[in-house]
């Protein structure tokens, strides 16, 4: 349990709880016109608490040994500062901490500082993005370094898009728009396609858009888990005979549990030859078409008509953070515009409620554009420097056992399993290794991948170091002699 630090609100006169029936003075709500001490100070506890939680978490696990429940249902009269900070504190007890430096199970790395001082702002702001009246700075800045974000990874000039709360949003957007740009509207034999590795939210989309469970192909991977061009292409050839139409193809630029990238310049090609909208699920990797050193690694991205980035991923961009990303921005307008006539006309291009799915969205664009500029272009460079590098290592130490298949691709995903075990057997060694690897505050996940379950490590945490690589491969190293 984190000790409880010594609080200013114990020197500041606490707010009386608000009763039943009283009036809007006494309400928690920070002043207008005058300075509000126990706002103040219930912010300094918060952050006390927080920055507690940064500091200790080497000392704790990255997955805690409970699941805590505090309280629920709001009681007669509201809390107190206190007892609502000390309610917060026994919840993050039994949090998960990405900051631990064995928390390598998910793409969920520590936040940056500034990203979290831009949740912070952007909740206290309490702008909408619905409309540029209710946030008029923030919208302009919305548009502004979604634009610069498209063009940094290779869109043309021009190009721009939309914030939205996580990759599946972002994908289902991108596949609206698409629908609608072709034409497509209320044609329900339209199909998507995509390699068999795909992100789950394209089939999710499907069933949101109307389309039969059918509507999405899945075609097969080659040995290093992409989707292989020649099969794209009999495909294509395959439905244009039969008359069927193709609202997208979706590529995936980092695939959820291999890391892998399809090959996008012959995919582009494809697209091209044949009219169609091609759509790059990059929530995984398109950030690194960020790095002039890394670009190769998504070469052709900038050939897509839409791309999915997730800056939350890796760069350490606080929940949520994903963006759409178009080479003709005017069509999400296009596509979902029904006119805000409860709001004045738009000073610029158009609404932001107008632009996307979601109508009221906060200010993310504030955490990811502060993130952005703490870490500069030579602090993105590092941390994608630091993931390949950490991949590689862990990847080096895990092939020198000879015993293991390991399934990797061109980012910082890897999985592996033994060479040889039965899906019983790779089942019951997954479950045993994550248990023993846990008790050494180690923490990996395990995706059933092609009829086997793995073990995956996601080397995007920077506390990571050679000590607990080392130490994932001695744990493995030992379970695999257990079939």
């Amino acid at each position: 349990m984190v000790e409880m630090i010594e609080s200013p609100l114990a020197s500041v006169p606490q707010a009386p709880r608000p009763q039943p029936g009283s009036g809007a003075t006494s309400l928690p709500f920070p002043h207008p016109d005058r300075a509000d001490p126990t706002l103040e100070a219930m912010l300094l506890e918060a952050a006390g608490l927080l920055a507690g939680w940064f500091s200790t978490a080497a000392a704790g696990r990255p997955l805690p040994g409970l699941s805590v429940q505090p309280p629920v249902a709001p009681e007669a009269s509201g809390l107190t500062p206190a007892e609502l900070l000390a309610d917060v504190q026994r919840l993050m007890e039994g949090a998960y901490n990405p900051n631990h430096p064995g928390a390598v199970a998910h793409l969920d790395p520590p936040p940056l500082l500034a990203s979290v001082v831009g949740d912070l702002i952007a909740a206290g702001l309490n702008n909408n993005l619905l409309a540029e009246e209710l946030s008029p700075s923030l919208s302009r800045l919305e548009r502004s370094l979604c634009s610069w974000l498209a063009e940094q990874i290779g869109l043309p000039a021009g190009s721009g898009g939309v914030p939205a709360s996580g990759g599946s949003l972002s994908n289902l957007m991108a596949l609206v728009v698409a629908r609608h740009a072709r034409g497509l509207d209320g044609v329900a034999e339209a199909v998507v396609l995509c390699s068999a590795d795909a992100h789950v939210s394209l089939a999710k989309a499907m069933r949101v858009m109307g389309l039969a469970s059918g509507a999405l192909h899945a075609l097969p991977v080659d040995a290093e888990g992409r989707l292989a061009s020649e099969q794209l292409a009999r495909k294509l050839d395959a439905l244009q005979l039969q008359g069927i139409p193709v609202i997208a193809v979706v590529a995936t630029a980092g695939t959820t549990v291999r890391g892998a990238a399809d090959p996008l310049v012959p995919i582009a090609a494809l697209c091209r030859r044949y009219g169609l909208w091609l759509h790059v699920d990059g929530a995984i990797g398109a950030v690194f078409a960020l790095s002039p050193s890394h670009r190769l690694r998504v070469e052709g991205l900038g050939a897509a008509d839409s791309v999915t980035m997730n800056p939350q991923k890796l760069l350490g961009i606080t929940k949520t953070s994903s963006l759409l990303l178009l080479a003709r921005p005017a069509l999400l307008s296009e596509t979902f515009a029904t006119g805000l006539p409860y709001m004045e006309p738009s000073w610029g291009v158009v609404h932001g409620g107008e632009a996307g799915l979601q109508g009221s969205r906060p200010a993310e664009i504030i955490k990811l554009w502060l993130g952005l500029r703490q870490l500069g272009l030579a602090g993105i460079e590092a941390v994608l420097d630091g993931a390949i590098r950490r991949r590689r290592q862990l990847q080096a130490l895990l092939a020198a056992d000879g015993r293991l298949l390991l399934r990797g691709g061109s980012f910082h995903l890897l999985a592996f399993r033994p060479d040889g075990f039965d899906r019983q057997a790779c089942e019951q060694w997954s479950q045993r290794t994550r248990q023993q690897l846990l008790q050494e505050r180690l923490m990996l996940s395990r995706p059933d991948y092609q009829g086997h379950h793995h073990l995956k490590a996601v080397l995007g945490n920077p506390h990571t170091r050679l000590e607990q690589l080392e130490a994932i491969a001695t744990v493995v190293a030992s379970s695999v002699a257990v079939p």
